[in-house]
């Protein structure tokens, strides 16, 4: 063992999924209707090359149709090298996990208004009878 190697083993690298979120179905349309200027490597993230792609016109035709048959195949990897393998669409009717805390916290901010309009009410008729009692000097018969 030489002064120079790590005591040490490496750490693993951090695990991540081995396919993307991007759908494969929308990655093969851009493709193939706006594969000569890059939409599709856009869409994955991959915007250098996306950018090199729609200034070779898809690299005189060539390119863009490697990159059909890749998408089509299943091949195709977006900015993080991840395979873009999914053919279904993110959920539509469903928001995402943030846009729904999001909106439980925006109804429970709403609750938490109407609920001090409450209380704000009743703090103002509660002074208006104490002000009444002070005027007249007794208690008000109930």
């Amino acid at each position: 063992m030489s002064r120079y190697e790590s005591v040490e083993p490496p750490e693993p690298p951090a695990e991540r999924p081995a396919v993307s979120e991007r759908s494969r179905g929308i990655t093969l349309a851009l493709a193939f209707f706006g594969g000569v200027f890059g939409l599709h490597r856009f869409y994955v993230g991959r915007t250098q090359s996306g950018v090199w792609m729609c200034l070779t016109l898809g690299g005189c035709g060539i390119w863009y149709l490697y990159d059909v048959v890749v998408v089509a195949a299943g091949d195709f990897t977006d900015g993080e090298g991840r395979r873009v393998a999914r053919w279904d669409l993110p959920d539509a009717g469903s928001p995402p996990a943030a846009d729904r805390r999001l909106t439980d916290l925006e109804d429970r901010l709403l609750g938490l208004e109407a609920q001090v309009g409450e209380l704000a009410e009743r703090l103002d008729f509660s002074e208006r009878l104490l002000t009444q009692v002070r005027e007249r000097g007794t208690l008000p018969k109930t």
